[in-house]
């Protein structure tokens, strides 16, 4: 019986870790390369308009697609076939231009929506269907499997950005960064500090396409790896007698859920999301570490975030089993108040080296908790329509990226900072509306503690 069960522990979590490698080697791609996006392509703002334009397909995809492909395809090919969506825009970066990185941008954003969509269902399913064998609580396996995913995929950062660093680093800037363009720097920045400068030359072709071809090579391994090793998996809401949905009504399953009030006041945390990694990636990046420092050190710092994400990311999956996730929640949003009003007051010069990683830490410290906590709390409240909770989760996100990419050629440093800390307070007391509303409608144990028995009950009446 013991020789069992860890059998069926080893599968399921080598899915998880297989999952999770494929996301590892797809995102050190993609990863890598959004950060640079706004640096490298600054010309006419050709690089936030590819992240605006990219954000705006994957809003339109998450309307329609994730749900019809998860039904169609099941949830493994879904993830295949939108990694290749990954390594397409890859390839349109060798020959960067409007007509070949708006049109791959495009393809992406169609195609990011239902992977992600299809991962946190694939990990949702699993994590409730190895606790319902194993006697566990639902919730807790679930929160284990998306702390172990989000630590090995938020590594990712690492590498794509530790990649860019060692391959730009061959190219050193020349002069040092002129006291005129620092003035202009971090939260002062209007539209200014991307002027052309010692610190922000473009790198050589012959660097950039050395970069380029790493990146798709990461990208293919990623598609192999999934196709050829990740256990198919359905969700048991199409595996019973019922009769299966429309095409016409899974379409529109995204749209319906909507009218659930949990979902209407959740939608501002994963919208708060999309803003914060919008400036972490298009203003940080550019408004304080390329301005002045030089954007060979954007991977650098950009590792930071990545690496205190990753490690985060499992202690918290960890922690809410015992702290519950509201405390959590409380921690991230200390955190990252507390960045936003120091932005706000720092002018970023070359001698505060070591301030520019801890920004980044922290940001990453507070962005594990909304990554891991939001993803289990909407698999968890809406169990039983996961694809379309987690349709209306990315189409939010998306429509926060949307929103401050649009407005970042246009707007100070120091508005957007305040824009972020509107959204933030604003997505907190929603989600505290939410923790209320599901304490009174919960006369016994709160939803998020349903027994393994409970969970399988609900997924087959799906």
């Amino acid at each position: 019986m013991v020789d069992a069960t860890a059998g069926i522990m080893d599968r399921s979590l080598r899915n998880v870790l297989v999952v999770a490698l494929g996301f590892l080697l797809l995102f050190t791609a993609f990863g890598g390369l959004q950060s640079l996006q706004s640096s490298l392509y600054s010309e006419e703002g050709l690089g936030v308009t590819v992240l605006s334009t990219l954000y705006a397909a994957m809003m339109l995809s998450c309307m329609l697609l994730p749900p019809l492909l998860i039904r169609a395809l099941g949830c493994k090919w879904t993830i295949v076939l939108s990694m290749s969506c990954y390594v397409a825009f890859s390839l349109g970066n060798f020959y960067a231009s409007w007509y070949t990185l708006i049109p791959t941008s495009i393809l992406l954003g169609l195609g990011a929506a239902p992977l992600w969509a299809a991962q946190s269902t694939y990990l949702t399913v699993a994590g409730n269907a190895h606790a319902e064998r194993t006697g566990q609580l639902g919730r807790h396996v679930v929160n284990k499997y998306f702390g172990v995913f989000f630590l090995i995929y938020q590594s990712s950062g690492v590498w794509g950005n530790l990649i860019s660093s060692l391959v730009f680093g061959h190219e050193p800037t020349k002069g040092a960064i002129a006291e005129q363009q620092l003035q202009s720097c971090g939260a002062n920045d209007c539209l200014m500090a991307t002027a052309p400068g010692n610190s922000t030359q473009r790198p050589s072709l012959g660097l950039i396409y050395t970069l380029l071809g790493i990146y798709t090579g990461s990208g293919v391994l990623a598609v192999l790896l999934v196709a050829l090793f990740l256990d198919p998996i359905r969700d048991t809401q199409y595996n019973g007698d019922g009769e299966k949905p429309s095409v016409l009504s899974t379409l529109l399953s995204t749209f319906k859920l909507l009218r659930d009030r949990r979902l209407q006041l959740l939608v501002l945390l994963p919208m708060y999301i999309g803003f914060e990694q919008a400036f972490l990636t298009g203003e940080y990046t550019r408004s304080y570490v390329t301005c002045a420092l030089g954007i060979h050190f954007v991977g650098y710092v950009m590792i930071c975030f990545s690496a205190t994400n990753a490690l985060c990311s499992m202690l918290y999956g960890r922690m809410a089993q015992y702290t519950g996730r509201a405390p959590l929640y409380a921690l991230g949003a200390a955190i990252h108040l507390s960045c936003i009003v120091a932005l706000l007051l720092w002018a970023p010069r070359p001698d505060h080296l070591p301030v520019f990683f801890e920004f980044s830490g922290l940001w990453g410290m507070a962005d594990a908790v909304w990554q891991t906590q939001s993803n289990v709390l909407f698999g968890v409240l809406f169990n039983a329509h996961k694809e379309a909770a987690f349709s209306n989760y990315r189409l939010c996100e998306a429509l926060g990226w949307v929103v401050a990419f649009a407005y970042s050629k246009f707007l100070c440093v120091h508005v957007k900072l305040y824009i972020l800390l509107a959204v933030l307070s604003a997505a907190l007391l929603a989600y505290a509306a939410v923790e209320v509303l599901e304490a009174r409608t919960q006369p016994g144990p709160p939803a998020t503690a349903a027994t393994p028995a409970e969970a399988g009950e609900t997924q087959t009446k799906m």
